[in-house]
């Protein structure tokens, strides 16, 4: 039998992710007339490849229910919250907020003065 006739390996293809784990290959050809003989060389090979790790964005729970207002008469305020399910890593997007706040108004406080003008005549 005439011995496999092969071409040189080619470079290696580039890794097969732009980021974390892929493959890449390479090949090669058979140069001599496959009726010439049985050739049982291997024409691909591939091989794991590693770049570096993936940005892994913020990631964050829906925003709970506000909450009561903070105050039972006049004006106060109300937050609502969420969590950090996923901290960033790797260059990834940074978490936005995590509290909200916003204004409340509740009913009208009576005056101090008023209150006690009004106890003092339910006293009488």
């Amino acid at each position: 039998t005439i011995p496999c006739l092969l071409s040189p390996w080619s470079e290696w293809s580039d890794c097969s992710v732009t980021c974390g784990k892929g493959m890449r290959t390479r090949q090669r050809m058979l140069k001599s007339a496959a009726e010439l003989g049985d050739c049982n060389e291997e024409l691909e090979q591939a091989e794991k490849c590693m770049l570096p790790e993936c940005p892994i964005d913020c990631e964050l729970t829906e925003w709970s229910q506000w909450s009561e207002c903070n105050t039972s008469c006049g004006k106060g305020h109300m937050i609502r919250t969420r969590m950090i399910k996923i901290e960033p890593q790797f260059g990834g997007a940074a978490c936005p907020e995590t509290v909200q706040r916003t204004k409340c108004r509740v009913r009208k406080c009576l005056r101090g003065a008023g209150m006690e003008k009004r106890r003092w005549k339910e006293a009488r």
